[in-house]
């Protein structure tokens, strides 16, 4: 059984720092990866892995204007031909970032306005975000505006062209070829969110909408999605003895076609997508906080409609599970309650362990990221049993930090039974990453 022993080195120096003026930092990232009984589908049943990830971000500061450029360069290393390369683990040499902002008020109210190429965390960051834990990003070309107002009122509004990573074929991928990425109104996402702090005593409340256009390009064809997304939030942040509290749900409409095939019939969308969570820091010097959490999103079934949830460009580390050689496990066709406990006893370190019983909300579906199917419906829903926790600490503060994940996926009847599983024995998947900074 191959283990994972993952190294991530990140390096930020700031090179040059001034609060009005210029400002140059950098990133590096190594890790080493590896798991054993892959749970996706297609993939070597052991594999491991060298992802390189390095930035350079330039930034010039004055008064309310800031121009900003950030290079990231995405590698990998040590694969074969049955590796999971994709553009989540390579863009080699890529301006990620090259916008121009303000900030400042109007009127009563403070605002900020970003323009050209940027990276995006909006809300809970399930529909919008810069998956951190990925080796690349997700970048966007566009416009954005944010407003603070008075009443704990804040807003934010888009209209972006999500950067699509190049190049995107297998041997250019596992060869670290540059190419730039393409945006184009082929794929465009806009809409905003609105969030009202103190709405109910404490609590946050939040409305979202969002829209995804997507059509054909030559030699490129797609699922011509046009989804059309409707959030809504309720948050109680965590405080020391305290109960805190998390709803957020979803529900799309719109339109997709059947295959990527020319003349693919279109189905309408009807998918939906709910996470809620309570928990509660004890007091102490642990700082501990034990929570318990269920997430839902929908699957496809035979019918009229297409009923599979899009997480559009969310992130899923927070809530689910890992990417990387893992990534089984995010917001589609998957029902999951689990439960998490977490320290941070000092600021040198923390940790959480979690664990999560794995369903597929629909059973013909193929199961979340796994692309693992039983079209029949045989093998059942019950995926398996899922244990992941993470630690990290810094070995020098403020400047070097190590980080330890691992994940164990002892399967179910479905993720042995199904017909194109990999193996049925149990998945092992763990990290090791150093990182460091200035």
């Amino acid at each position: 059984m191959k283990w994972l022993v993952g190294i991530a080195i990140c390096a930020s120096p700031s090179l040059v720092h001034a609060d009005d003026g210029f400002d140059l930092s950098g990133t590096m990232r190594l890790r080493y990866e590896a798991i054993s009984n892959q749970p996706r589908a297609g993939y070597g049943r052991s594999d491991d892995l060298i992802n390189l990830r390095t930035n350079l971000l330039a930034k010039y500061q004055a008064g309310a204007f800031t121009i900003a450029g950030e290079l990231w360069d995405s590698r990998v290393y040590g694969e074969d031909a049955r590796t999971p390369v994709t553009t989540g683990e390579v863009n080699a040499l890529e301006l990620v970032q090259a916008y121009v902002g303000w900030r400042g008020s109007v009127g009563k109210a403070k605002a900020a306005f970003q323009a050209g190429r940027f990276v995006l965390n909006i809300g809970s960051r399930r529909l919008v975000a810069a998956d951190e834990y990925r080796n690349t990003t997700s970048g966007y070309t566009g416009f954005r505006a944010d407003t603070s107002a008075p009443g704990g009122i804040t807003a934010t509004i888009i209209y972006v062209l999500p950067q699509q990573r190049r190049p995107d074929d297998t041997d250019a991928l596992q060869s670290n070829a540059v190419a730039f990425d393409h945006e184009g109104f082929d794929l465009v996402l806009w809409g905003g969110t609105i969030a009202k702090s103190k709405a109910f005593g404490p609590a946050t409340i939040e409305a979202s909408y969002y829209h995804l256009g997507e059509h054909d390009l030559a030699g490129r064809p797609t699922r011509d999605r046009s989804l059309d997304t409707y959030g809504g939030r309720l948050i109680r942040e965590p405080a020391s003895r305290t109960w805190d509290a998390e709803i957020e749900g979803f529900y799309q409409s719109g339109s997709i076609s059947a295959s990527t095939a020319p003349g693919a019939a279109t189905l309408p969308v009807s998918a939906w997508f709910l996470h809620a969570s309570t928990g509660y820091t004890l007091a102490g010097s642990l700082k501990a906080r034990v929570s318990v959490q269920y997430d839902y999103a929908s699957g496809d079934r035979a019918g009229g409609s297409y009923g599979r949830f899009d997480t559009l460009f969310g992130m899923r580390r927070a809530d689910l599970a890992p990417a990387g050689l893992y990534n089984a496990v995010g917001r589609a066709n998957v029902a999951t309650p689990g439960g998490r406990i977490e320290i941070a006893p000092s600021p040198r370190w923390d940790a959480f362990a979690t664990y999560h019983a794995l369903w597929l909300a629909e059973r013909t579906d193929s199961f979340s990221t796994t692309s693992v199917r039983d079209a029949t419906g045989r093998a059942g829903a019950f995926a398996g049993h899922q244990f992941d926790a993470r630690l990290r600490w810094w070995v020098v503060p403020a400047f070097l930090r190590l980080e330890l994940d691992g994940v164990l996926l002892v399967r179910g009847r479905f993720l042995k039974d199904a017909p194109n599983t990999n193996t049925r024995g149990t998945t092992a998947y763990g990290a090791f990453n150093l990182t460091a900074s200035l």
